[in-house]
């Protein structure tokens, strides 16, 4: 099993356990091998249903499976307090925070960013995030959400840390010129984060970078970035766009989760 740790989130992390999964480790077959977590996906229910507890498992979580949303590209958040029991029950958002010792939570990607959150209230005890964070939901304020319920679930503002894991960087990343329109008008240093594209009106976007910064202005002061490329790194990495320029039939997400020790 592929798993993506950063030493300095880890360390800043104590009573918490997190992973960046990649595809690897897992029991899916074909376009979905191996470790594919997403129920939205066309593969079989119950390898994903295995899948997930592999997760689980080696999170040291006492529950099965791991909470995640029904992602729909949203800026929303919201705290939960019990594990989902059945799949219908996800909420449609794209974030989720938590304080409850033992309930794992994570989030769904295949080259946007999954960012994992972990803060301290004032007695000491762990709050945790997590976040999928795809252009338009990194742009539309899904990171800030998150951060407001951590500050509402107890979190302390300073204490917050926050870990950009696997995603599609901006080697891999070419749109079109006006794909940057709505980052300039939002901030003028949105250009920053745009360089000359391969093909005449295309230009390259620096996804994770663009996230940090975001961070960064929230006023996150511990931001750590993995810099693992979905797109380029197959082996070990599920990854839409990839999946969309060899013209597949679907493809698999990997997950990203954390859990407060119990």
């Amino acid at each position: 099993m592929k798993v993506f740790r950063d030493a300095q989130f880890t360390d800043a992390c104590a009573g918490v356990s997190y992973g960046f999964y990649g595809r690897t480790g897992g029991v899916s077959e074909g376009i979905y091998s191996s470790l594919n977590c997403a129920w939205g996906s066309g593969d079989e229910k119950e390898f994903i249903r295995k899948n997930r507890s592999i997760v689980a498992q080696d999170l040291g979580s006492p529950i099965s499976d791991i909470s995640t949303p029904w992602q729909c590209h949203s800026p929303h958040c919201v705290v939960i307090g019990k594990a989902f029991v059945a799949e219908e029950e996800r909420p449609e958002v794209d974030a989720l925070v938590t304080d409850v010792a033992g309930l794992p939570i994570g989030v769904l990607t295949a080259d946007c960013g999954p960012v994992l959150f972990a803060a301290k209230k004032a007695d000491g005890s762990p709050v945790i995030g997590a976040a999928h964070a795809g252009w338009g939901g990194a742009l539309g304020g899904v990171l800030e959400s998150t951060i407001a319920k951590m500050v509402q679930a107890g979190a302390m503002p300073e204490s917050i840390k926050a870990c950009v894991g696997p995603c599609i960087q901006q080697a891999s990343y070419e749109v079109k010129e006006d794909f940057m329109r709505p980052f300039a008008i939002k901030h003028e240093e949105a250009e920053h984060f745009f360089k000359a594209g391969h093909k005449e009106g295309h230009l390259m976007f620096d996804l994770s970078g663009y996230i940090a910064y975001r961070l960064s202005l929230a006023g996150v002061r511990h931001v750590s970035l993995m810099g693992v490329d979905t797109y380029a790194e197959e082996e070990n990495c599920f990854s839409f766009r990839r999946t969309t320029h060899r013209a597949e039939a679907n493809y698999g997400r990997q997950i990203s989760a954390i859990v407060i020790n119990g």
